[in-house]
């Protein structure tokens, strides 16, 4: 035991070395090999859950054939008899390597991905899964980073200048309201505003435009602007109303901390006290959970996309899981998940550059 005790402090010796010359590069490290750890994990409960699920992707096959060949013996089209027998079940399965036990199967997909750079093709459209994602993903990080820059401008700008007016009747209506669409059903609100957009004709009903930016990019932008806005003011109003209000508080709790008086004992003006002392901690709290509010925006987009049809990563996910199309799944979770990851780590970086009071690696 103590033999392994001394082995384990020798090979700790070099880690220790480095973490102590370079705290922040070891804490970035240590965060990089623990995201690792987490998307392994992930993908093989993924994989878990999909062997979990009834059925499969040949029973789908199975499924979508019968239908088809029903509506053609409706139709009046007879035709031979093309429905899958149980040898022909097994071996598309044995070619899709969906026989094997979940665990092999998300090694062998493991392998794939790290060896080969591979992430293989679709199950149902056999179309390689690197193509249908890098489609989607931009629409969704675009759709998403807007939302993210209009709530954390406006919940600063907002948030700021209501904690200045704490116990007025602006600040009363602003934190009722703020209240009332954080509480607020976020599906609901898309409805509604589906509805509006379908009743009144002044927006769109799809998120979206009908025509590719190759064609006029100009007239693609203000044609996406529009399509795109009653979708963007929905996931606004849905993580602006908590950002607004964590921000208040945070405003509020730092005016009251002996600083701010001793500050204002020594003559420094009200708008310096705000801006250059309180406002400046109240960015902590939020790059802190900054990863979390786009991760919920991510999560979010989902029923958004599915409900204006707006062609995102999230209706993807949606079609692939309806699909059982697990290469699809896994790589779309996998990858919105190293999104978040990353995200995280760069908030605690950032943490570290805006407090000089937080040193990584330091006990």
């Amino acid at each position: 035991m103590n033999f392994l005790r001394r082995l384990f402090q020798t090979a700790a010796l070099p880690w220790r070395a480095f973490k102590s010359r370079f705290p922040l590069g070891s804490f970035v490290a240590g965060r990089l090999l623990t995201m690792v750890a987490i998307l392994f994990l992930l993908g093989w409960a993924l994989f878990a859950l999909m062997a979990l699920a009834p059925g499969d992707i040949v029973d789908q096959m199975m499924a979508q054939q019968l239908m088809s060949q029903t509506s053609d013996v409706r139709g009046g089209h007879a035709g031979g008899d093309k429905s899958f027998t149980e040898e022909q079940m097994a071996a598309t399965r044995a070619e899709l390597g969906l026989d094997d036990p979940f665990t092999v199967q998300y090694f062998k997909w493991l392998k794939r991905v790290v060896v080969d750079h591979d992430l293989g093709v679709s199950l149902i459209s056999r179309a390689p899964v690197s193509f249908l994602i890098k489609s989607r993903i931009v629409n969704s990080l675009v759709l998403n980073l807007i939302s993210l820059v209009f709530i954390t401008v406006f919940s600063f700008v907002l948030g700021v200048y209501f904690s200045s007016k704490v116990g007025t009747k602006t600040d009363v209506a602003a934190t009722f309201f703020a209240l009332f669409f954080h509480a607020f059903p976020g599906i609901l609100l898309l409805i509604l505003l589906q509805l509006f957009a379908s009743a009144t004709s002044l927006f769109p009903v799809t998120g979206y435009p009908d025509f590719p930016f190759a064609e006029n990019p100009a007239k693609f932008t203000f044609s996406y602007a529009h399509h795109v806005f009653l979708p963007l003011l929905a996931s606004f109003l849905g993580g602006f109303g908590s950002t607004m209000r964590m921000i208040r508080s945070t405003m509020l709790d730092q005016m009251g901390l002996p600083y701010i008086q001793a500050l204002r004992a020594r003559g420094v003006s009200e708008r310096r006290v705000f801006l250059n002392h309180a406002f400046r901690n109240t960015l902590n709290p939020y790059i802190t959970g900054s990863a979390n509010l786009l991760a919920g925006l991510f999560s979010g987009s989902l029923v958004l996309e599915i409900i204006f049809a707006y062609p995102g990563i999230g209706r993807l996910m949606y079609e692939a899981v309806l699909q059982q199309d697990v290469n699809l799944v896994l790589a779309n979770s996998m990858f919105i998940a190293f999104l978040v990851l990353v995200g995280m780590v760069v908030s605690d970086i950032l943490l570290a550059v805006v407090d000089p009071r937080i040193r990584y690696g330091k006990n």
